[in-house]
């Protein structure tokens, strides 16, 4: 195993996405260790490491991510933090909520959301597609949930699920603030469980307030209320961060007008592969932390127990062995591809089958979430004036320096 004998914390911050790449592409190598604030490191990249780092339970979560990073994401009792047959049984809980009839119920509320947010703005010739989109996911999130959401608390949820993921990866005051925040919503969460198994509130049936509310962990003991909450925000706080994806989306449409004019002439064919393909070539999270749980060796390395390593979600989108001119937006690639036949390639949300393993089952809601925005965007009356689309790598996570400026035709 190659090994970079500095400290690279440095080096990763000022580079950030593209930090390992350019390391695994220098030597030649999908594996070499470092150290970042000081502690030993490996990173991983490509298809077989993927497939190694998500299959056989070979590591953990627990104690994988900076504490800052953990409280901010997922917080304690969370899903991610399980293991083995705990993780897997309450994984199903998150997939029961990700059928087909759920996901068409998430993409028609969003397109209600949506329409219901641009009326309110009829007066306003520019619109910031960063705070819309976030509006209308909180509200489209909520109500996917079963959760009753006045008008009033709208701004403050929007404001805490959006600061999860936007401060994830700073450090001092801004990080200290958004946990804050975080607790607040925690105890929003734990009250609306409260109120549920009180009989003071009755969601439907199937819904994710409904669900984990009544989850009943592997021994058949109910969730803690906190815990419950947490998985709740699970769910509302993912859906927010599609934003970011969205986002992407829009600068995908302006910089390839092509498909703009497909789309919204209602050329829908390759409205997947153009979905997938900006999640593959725009930078979402850069990678994903874990702890060995017990010595392995793998490709003639060692890893041992407790060692620490990472995976490049951000590289492996960009793999230039699975990908023909990576750094390309080529929505044709996906023509024809399904995440069954190719599950450890396109892993902007992790890799793996979702029933088996870590992988997030919230990417079927992206997805849709997703089409449904492009559709919105390709045939709104809302077109994009000159501005600054470009996107810092060096920004965890990432978004056009302008936040997309959207104005009328």
């Amino acid at each position: 195993m190659v090994s970079i004998p500095v400290d690279s914390t440095l080096a990763f911050l000022r580079e950030g996405y593209p930090f390992a790449s350019s390391r695994f592409e220098a030597l030649g190598e999908d594996v070499f260790t470092t150290r970042l604030v000081l502690r030993p490191v490996t990173f991983l990249r490509g298809e077989e490491a993927a497939a190694m780092f998500y299959g056989g339970d070979r590591f953990t979560r627990q104690g994988a991510m900076p504490a800052t990073v953990q409280h901010l994401l997922q917080d304690k009792g969370s899903v991610q933090a399980l293991d083995s047959a705990a993780h897997r049984h309450r994984k199903r809980a998150f997939m029961a909520l990700m059928g087909p009839a759920a996901m068409e119920r998430i993409a028609e509320i969003f397109d209600q959301e949506w329409h219901r947010a641009r009326d309110r703005l009829r007066g306003e010739d520019r619109v910031l597609l960063h705070d819309l989109s976030r509006v209308v996911l909180t509200r489209t999130a909520a109500r996917w949930a079963g959760i009753p959401l006045s008008e009033a608390d709208l701004p403050r949820l929007t404001t805490e699920l959006s600061l999860m993921f936007t401060q994830v990866a700073r450090f001092g005051p801004a990080n200290w603030y958004a946990q804050r925040r975080r607790r607040g919503t925690e105890r929003w969460a734990a009250d609306l469980v409260r109120r549920v198994r009180s009989g003071q509130l009755t969601p439907d049936p199937g819904t994710t307030l409904a669900v984990f509310a009544d989850h009943r962990d592997e021994s058949g003991r109910r969730l803690p209320e906190e815990v419950a909450a947490v998985e709740i925000l699970n769910i509302l706080r993912p859906i927010v961060a599609v934003s970011l994806f969205i986002e992407f989306a829009a600068v995908a449409l302006i910089e390839h007008p092509r498909w703009r004019r497909a789309f919204g002439a209602g050329e829908e064919g390759d409205l997947e592969p153009f979905v997938q393909e900006v999640r593959r070539h725009y930078p979402f999270f850069p990678a994903v932390p874990g702890r060995v749980r017990e010595s392995f060796d793998w490709r003639g390395h060692h890893f041992g127990t407790d060692d620490w390593v990472v995976l490049d979600l951000y590289g492996t989108c960009h793999d230039p062995r699975l990908w023909e001119d990576p750094g390309a937006f080529r929505p044709e690639r996906f023509r024809g591809w399904s995440w069954q036949e190719h599950p450890h390639t396109l892993i902007a949300q992790g890799a793996g089958r979702h029933e088996e393993g870590h992988r997030c089952p919230g990417e079927w809601s992206t997805v849709e979430l997703l089409k449904q925005s492009v559709r919105l965007l390709s045939t709104s009356d809302l077109r994009a004036p000159a501005q600054d689309l470009s996107i810092p790598l060096d920004r965890f996570p990432t978004s056009p320096r302008s936040g997309v400026v959207l104005q009328r035709a």
